[in-house]
């Protein structure tokens, strides 16, 4: 498949909602092409104890993203990738914007069926959410994006394709969703960075909180 970008996702994060949500915006106002692609931040942070390296809920918010995109990897696998923009939209949507994080990650360790089935996900599908067997595919997608980028990153990490070359970057990250009338000049700024072959990175460490409320606006 050719397309544009590929766009590396886990559903739980919200740096790579924000940024998804600028890339989304591009894409119905410009001819641009999105893979949206997987990366488990419980799988990138596997080797690591969650008992004393993180803050009280990472596991359950962590592994939330997982059994999501488990269940996004068994749907691509039967379908294509056509459904995970919309898939992506509504997992995120939900866990950023509409209040129903807790509703998922309550219901964590059983695969949050009635969510699944309230958002429209098939019978067929349910059960992939806590079929571990899928994680061999999603450690490959991790994998790939790593090999692109160096191993010290984490979501989102967005590959660009321009004249037969593939560019890859941590980011951009971005607190807020640029507005519409900003959001193609951004990326223009940004394609024409991604797309040099001589770039390496730009980054600050100074950020604001993401502001999540507003980002399906």
């Amino acid at each position: 498949m050719s397309v544009d970008v590929e766009f590396f996702w886990d559903p739980v994060c919200p740096w790579a909602w924000i940024t998804s949500r600028w890339v989304a915006e591009v894409t119905r106002q410009r001819e641009l092409s999105v893979d949206w692609r997987f990366i488990s931040l419980r799988l990138l942070n596997e080797h690591r104890d969650y008992a004393t390296e993180f803050p009280p809920g990472y596991p359950e918010g962590h592994g939330t993203g997982l059994k999501l995109l488990r269940v996004a990897a068994a749907i691509r696998e039967a379908e294509g990738p056509a459904r995970m923009d919309a898939l992506y939209t509504q997992f995120g949507g939900d866990l950023h914007v509409r209040g129903r994080r807790a509703e998922m990650v309550d219901h964590y360790a059983e695969g949050f069926p009635d969510y699944l089935r309230s958002v429209g996900i098939e019978e067929q599908y349910l059960s992939a959410a806590n079929d571990e067997s899928r994680d061999e595919f999603l450690r490959s997608e991790k994998e790939d994006a790593l090999s692109r980028t160096g191993r010290e990153v984490g979501t989102p990490i967005i590959s660009f394709h321009h004249d037969g070359l593939t560019q890859s970057f941590f980011g951009p990250v971005m607190s807020q969703v640029p507005p519409r009338d900003r959001a193609c000049a951004l990326w223009d700024a940004v394609w024409e960075l991604a797309t040099y072959p001589g770039f390496a990175e730009i980054k600050r460490s100074l950020r604001d909180r993401p502001q999540l409320a507003t980002s399906l606006d």
